[in-house]
């Protein structure tokens, strides 16, 4: 039992328990097929190259950087239902991709499907933190982790099997068919309940959440380094195949399919400060071994590493359910991705022109972020660990 007499399990009963995962599965489903096949799509079909890709990938943050328009949406449309529609707008995009292999055609398709996943992600976060309390929500942040991983999995076998078979531009059409069935089941669907505290629907900042602020804004511009150069490095650098990247991305998610729970637990049992600093202190030398290292091997092993500490910024949310107004929510997710998107438009493109005067520069930048937010934990308060180490063992 957890401390508040509460199995864990119990979730999965849950209306809105049911309806997130399905839209996390088919979110992740079309996130890891366009991820695996963009670089080799670009530089193999589109002929891109370094800058080209990082304006690509500087756009493809746009969305996340107007997340605060959901604030105006859900005025209009049940948060629920927005989720609905950006998984819909994520399939589209996907199964378009393959006709328009070109600059401005790369753009225009990343966008469609880019503010799918964005808006998705952002009330993604705000339902899980409206309907699952502080004692609960890491652990089903974990699980949602980890039905991502065992997603992004059969993403890669799908792709593996197929790239012998199908070209790029029937894979996407597949996947994003699928995403798209999806997300038309959802919209039939009717998650919600009573019981559950009214929304803000207005933009809310305030001083108190100023650590969140921080926190989210160094996360946006050290993952988008991550995001974008890391697999670019293996395909550029190291000559990583698709069908070797799509390996990669199978063990990668094989091992997070496994730790995602664990991880969650671990932020119920030890509080976020401490899960934070850990994250902060290892992804510090981890960027820097991508700066300095020259094996292919070890870069793959390094990008597997890298996305089992990405796992513990689930604690950066649950820091804010913590400090937070339960009625603000909504708003400060849409908030916080605003912020989190900030230095993610532009990172893309400057990191992609210091790329061509030495590809290590963008990594030395993200370790020294990583040193930053080190510092910033440090403000955390350490009252909000739970006091009872113990949880429910069925989880």
């Amino acid at each position: 039992m957890s401390k508040t007499g509460f199995r864990m399990d119990e979730n999965k009963h849950d209306p809105m328990y049911r309806y997130l995962t399905v839209l996390t599965i088919a979110s992740m489903l079309g996130f890891q097929t366009w991820q695996t096949l963009f670089n080799n799509f670009a530089v193999d079909v589109a002929n891109l190259q370094g800058f080209h890709v990082g304006i690509i990938q500087g756009v493809r943050e746009l969305p996340g950087f107007l997340a605060l328009l959901a604030i105006l949406i859900i005025r209009i449309i049940k948060e629920h239902k927005l989720s609905a529609l950006s998984i819909l707008s994520l399939g589209v995009g996907l199964a378009i991709t393959g006709f328009f292999p070109s600059f401005y055609g790369l753009m225009l398709t990343t966008l469609l499907l880019s503010f799918g996943f964005h808006y998705y992600e952002t009330t993604n976060q705000s339902l899980t933190l409206q309907y699952f309390d502080q004692n609960k929500s890491p652990w089903v942040f974990g699980k949602f982790r980890s039905y991502g991983a065992a997603s992004n999995i059969a993403a890669g076998v799908i792709i593996f099997l197929s790239s012998t078979i199908l070209n790029f531009k029937q894979i996407y059409l597949l996947m994003g068919v699928a995403v798209f069935s999806l997300a038309i089941w959802a919209l039939l669907q009717n998650p919600v309940r009573t019981d559950i505290v009214l929304q803000q629907k207005k933009m809310i900042l305030r001083r108190k959440y100023w650590l969140y602020y921080v926190l989210t804004f160094l996360a946006g511009a050290r993952r988008q380094i991550f995001t974008v150069f890391a697999v670019f490095l293996l395909v550029k650098h190291y000559g990583y195949t698709v069908q070797e990247i799509t390996v990669l991305f199978i063990i990668n998610n094989t091992v997070n399919f496994f730790l995602s729970p664990a991880i969650g637990r671990a932020i119920i049992r030890l509080g976020e400060r401490k899960i934070l600093t850990l994250e902060y202190s290892a992804i510090f030398f981890i960027f820097l071994a991508y700066a300095f290292i020259q094996s292919a091997l070890i870069a793959g092993f390094l990008y597997i590493l890298d996305h089992i500490f990405f796992n513990f910024s689930i604690a950066v949310r649950t820091y804010f359910q913590k400090i937070g107004d339960p009625r603000d929510i909504a708003p400060t997710m849409a908030v916080g991705f605003t912020i989190n998107h900030l230095a993610a438009v532009v990172i893309p493109v400057f990191g992609g022109m210091l790329w061509m005067v030495d590809y290590r520069i963008p990594f030395l930048a993200a370790a020294g972020l990583s040193i930053i937010s080190l510092v910033m934990t440090r403000f955390m308060k350490t009252s909000l660990v739970p006091k009872v180490k113990t949880i429910d063992p069925s989880i």
